[in-house]
This record gives C-alpha cells, structure tokens and sequence, in this order.
C-alpha cells in the first residue's frame, strides 16, 4: 500500500521531542567473592605483621619411672607480613554539568564516583588474586601487597617448569607448562591440605575450570535432575564431597583462569588502613574533583591451610 498524496508524516515533522529511557542499563559484572568472604582486620601501619606457628610430628613418647626430665627444643613462631596498597581513582566533572539536565541520573558526579568506587572493588579482588610480590615502595614507588599465589607452597600442584613461591610474600610463583585441570589434582591437592592440617570450605575457579569440576565423576546423578511439576533441569555443583572435607566451587573473574584456589576460609583475611572513603579534592578550575580510595593488605593467616592448582590449560 501507498500514503495518499502530500501525506505529511513523521519523517517530515520536525521539533520531534527525543524518547530517551531515564533507566542506564548496566550488567557488567561487580561480584568480589573472595574480598566480600573472608574477614576484615584493622591495619595500624603499612607493612602489617602477623605469625604462623605449627606442632611438632607425633613420635614414641614413653619414659621409666623416676627418669630425668629433658627439656625439648622447640621452634620460635614464624613472623610474617604484607605491604598495604593504595587504590585510589578520581572523577572531574566540569561544573557547566550542574546545569544539565540528562536521562538516568540526577547528578553526574554522584553517578560517577558510584562507578568508580564499584571499579576500585573489582581492582582489589583481582590484587587478592594476583600471582605478585610484595613492594616496600618508596617515594617514587607504589607499594604493592603480595596475592594468595605467593603465599601457597605447601599443598600445591603445577605444571612443568613451574615452582612455587618462597611463602613469605616475597616473590612470585614461577609458572610452568600448563596441563589439564583434572579430578585426580584436585583429589590430591585436598588430600595434601588434611593431612596438613586444614579444612578447606570454597574453591576458586575461573569458568573455564568450573566447567571441568561439573565434570567430575561421582557427581552427575546429583547435578542434573527434573523437579515433578516445574518441568525444570537443574545442572549445579553446589558443593563437592570428598573423604578430605567439603567444598563449595565458587566461579570467579578476576583471578587467573590457569589458577585454581582452594581456601579455608577464616584462614584469609583483608587488613585494613584506610577504609574506602570519598572526599572532595581542592577546585582548580572551572571543574569539580572527588576522589575514592582504599588502603589495605591481604593477610594469609596460615598458608598450609589451603592449596593450589596452578598452570591449568584455559582452552
């Protein structure tokens, strides 16, 4: 069909008003699982302390009557440390924005530095997660905190070529040739953390290695079921069981796909000097500035408690 002559239509109005939605529509993904889960201390300085300490191994222990007692020597408490980092972003908006009147926000300002601060949380979940050394920093240096890969070497599984980190903060791992993530390493890595001693609670995985663990054998009756009624398939690993203790597989994005993290919990923690705080920055023109900042530190309470897969192929 045809308009009928001189039809004046849409296309030929002018003054149209614009039909803008007042809702932004964002999805990028905020998570931070592993900084949101463990537990948050108070930093008094920038190189913040704690120890670790661990019992001799069983032996015979039997003695005669009326024997000399001897005293045992025993060890000191290992001392150890991490430098706090400080995350800090900025937004300058010019103030000829106060004016304005935009669709999805009352005020740019307040809008951006809701970003930022959201922005700066990602950055300190991947930090956590970062396979990096400690910097003491300087006047001209950016202190930095050591990530969980450089405190873990007691219960560790890696690729060829690979090597662990001292455990002390102070270097970085060494990465070696990658290899399939497989249930055999995992079993093994989660029997190594029992008989050291600890009770791992949640995994960190990439989604590339969470789609490994839903395959492991021994779970499949339990991840895919139809609910009478719903007509749903339900495909979840919530937790897996293994004689070693029971793990909660958690999918993450900020840490390295060829690193997998299996962690006890309350044996991780966040130090923290300067708590997240947005203030307002002198005007120097004809602009206003905020700016958002933290300072914290990662505190590995006792590495043996917890272990890594590392160097697992991402494709």
């Amino acid at each position: 069909m045809a308009q009928p002559s001189n039809t004046f239509d849409s296309y030929d109005a002018k003054g149209i008003r614009e039909d803008l939605s007042d809702v932004i529509y964002d999805i990028s993904p905020s998570e931070t699982p592993f900084y949101s889960s463990v537990a948050k201390v108070t930093a008094s300085n920038t190189y913040h302390e704690w120890q670790t300490d661990a019992l001799r191994a069983s032996a015979a222990n039997a003695h005669v009557e009326g024997d000399e007692t001897v005293a045992e020597a025993r060890s000191a408490t290992n001392r150890l440390g991490n430098y706090t980092q400080i995350f800090k972003n900025a937004v300058t908006i010019a103030d000829t924005d106060s004016g304005l009147k935009k669709a999805g926000r009352a005020a740019e300002m307040a809008y951006q530095v809701l970003k930022v601060a959201k922005e700066q949380k990602l950055d300190i979940e991947k930090a956590l997660f970062d396979n990096n050394a400690r910097v003491a920093g300087n006047s001209t240096t950016a202190r930095e905190l050591a990530g969980a890969p450089a405190w873990l070497f007691t219960n560790t599984s890696f690729g060829t070529g690979g090597a662990d980190a001292t455990g002390d903060g102070t270097d970085a791992r060494t990465d070696g040739t990658q290899e399939a993530f497989t249930q055999d390493r995992f079993d093994s890595t989660m029997q190594s953390i029992w008989e050291s001693g600890g009770r791992p609670d949640v995994v960190y995985l990439s989604a590339f290695q969470m789609n490994k663990a839903l395959g492991f054998t021994g779970n499949n009756n339990q991840r895919s079921q139809v609910q009478a009624g719903d007509e749903k398939v339900i495909k979840s690993l919530a937790v897996y069981v293994t004689p070693w203790g029971t793990v909660e597989f958690m999918p993450t994005r900020e840490n390295r796909s060829r690193d997998v993290f299996i962690m006890q919990k309350d044996m991780w923690a966040v130090a923290t000097l300067r708590p997240t705080k947005n203030t307002e920055l002198a005007k120097t023109g004809d602009a206003s500035k905020r700016q958002v900042v933290t300072e914290l530190t990662l505190v590995c309470k006792n590495e043996a408690a917890n272990g890594g897969i590392f160097d697992n192929t991402t494709a």
